[in-house]
């Protein structure tokens, strides 16, 4: 079955009959239990009409089609053109570190980041207070990783254990806000009081029933409203908290706003939700996404970024998503890609040149399908010659996990 017979319609077009192939919503909940369905109730085409739904992808052959609905494929390639377009007139900025030497110092700082807020995280649910000094630390040890070499660190933060979920989350949103913040200018005390909001964002879930936070599969609709409570419940906390500032609040209370008022707990609507707010939103999704659960696997970074860009259509702020898209690069850290050369490889840090000449080590020749010893260019280096990124891979589709190379410390 082609990709051509997919198409994208928006919710207003959907009749019963038309197969549902892609409910297009990954960064919310929603009431149906499978992604794919056949349209075939009256209630079912309702409840797709009253969610926050705006755009998804219909199978053309399994349903009715609408004749003149963009597909897939053309949706795709104007958003790779548009990315492209980002990319071209974008700098990174200037690692001061390489990723071998950021490694292992950054690993020691993810692991003590996680032990802090798993730490913190069960007192609050033992009832005692926020100490924002035992994260505070920590978070301007993130931030000095991230002044050095960003990518290394925030590479790092994909790798997450299911059952730690909630908490490594807390940390990977602490270390790409920071990120996210830099490449906006902000001042180093404003990086870290973004990182502890980060850190903070979500206390409010520890006031969430066990069964239900760590439920294996989808929630229910009561399920989802009481786990949607953890907003509320977390600025009860926050409120009570000393040191807790109005930018942590800000984090905490509206990284569920959504830029067309469809969010919660307020339903406010574009820069009725502050800057920091907008940017929590597309980092904690971003996050959630690109990670591996026990009930769905996390796509690449890259496709994540390219879903985020769609979805900035309505629900988040498209300035935003691309100013986002700028500070982590096109092709984040970790990203599996395929050079023209045929070689493949894992992006392990941005060039100097631009998003579009990351720094790749390549460990496979898909021509002769022969494995290579590793070894690291930098595609923004004349002598590489006409090397560029052709596309991006799935790591599953060769076998590969990226953090066993991304981790090794070869050298240049």
């Amino acid at each position: 079955m082609g990709l051509s017979m997919i198409k994208r319609v928006k919710i207003t077009e959907l009749k019963l009959g038309m197969f549902i192939h892609d409910l297009n919503c990954g960064w919310m909940g929603h009431g149906f239990l499978r992604s794919q369905f056949m349209l075939r109730k009256e209630e079912d085409l309702l409840k797709l009409q009253q969610s926050k739904i705006e755009e998804l992808y219909i199978d053309t052959i399994r349903g009715i089609d609408v004749s003149n609905a963009p597909t897939q494929q053309e949706v795709e390639a104007s958003i790779d053109n548009r990315i492209r377009n980002i990319a071209e007139r974008s700098q990174s900025l200037p690692a001061n570190t390489s990723h071998a030497e950021e490694l292992s110092i950054a690993k020691d700082i993810h692991v003590e980041a996680s032990g802090v807020i798993t730490g913190m995280m069960a007192d609050i649910r033992l009832g005692k207070q926020v100490e924002v000094e035992r994260v505070s630390p920590v978070v301007a040890q993130i931030t000095e990783s991230i002044l050095r070499n960003p990518g290394t660190l925030m590479s790092l933060c994909r790798m997450k254990e299911g059952d730690t979920y909630t908490f490594q989350h807390c940390v990977s949103v602490a270390t790409l806000l920071v990120a996210f913040c830099r490449y906006m200018g902000m001042e180093k005390e404003q990086l870290i009081e973004a990182g502890i909001g980060g850190m903070l964002h979500d206390v409010g879930k520890m006031r969430v029933p066990d069964h239900i936070l760590n439920k294996p599969g989808k929630l229910t609709d009561p399920e989802f409203e009481i786990m949607k409570s953890h907003v509320t419940l977390g600025l009860e906390t926050l409120r009570q908290t000393p040191n807790i500032s109005p930018m942590m609040i800000q984090i905490a209370g509206e990284h569920h706003e959504r830029f067309d008022g469809t969010g919660y707990p307020n339903k406010c609507k574009g820069i009725e939700i502050s800057q920091l707010g907008r940017m929590s939103a597309v980092v904690d999704v971003y996050d959630a996404i690109t990670s591996n659960r026990v009930y769905h696997r996390g796509m690449e970074p890259a496709l994540a970024l390219k879903k985020l860009f769609e979805w900035s259509e309505h629900h988040f702020d498209p300035q935003l998503v691309q100013q986002f898209i700028q500070a982590i690069g096109i092709y984040p850290v970790g990203s599996l890609v395929r050079l023209d050369s045929q070689r493949i490889g894992i992006v392990v840090e941005q060039g100097e040149k631009g998003l579009l000449f990351p720094i790749v080590r390549l460990i496979y020749d898909a021509k002769r399908r022969k494995k290579l010893d590793p070894i690291d260019i930098d595609l923004s280096d004349p002598k590489h010659g006409e090397d560029h990124i052709l596309n991006n891979e799935q790591p599953e589709d060769w076998g590969i996990n990226p953090f066993d190379y991304l981790t090794l410390d070869i050298g240049v």
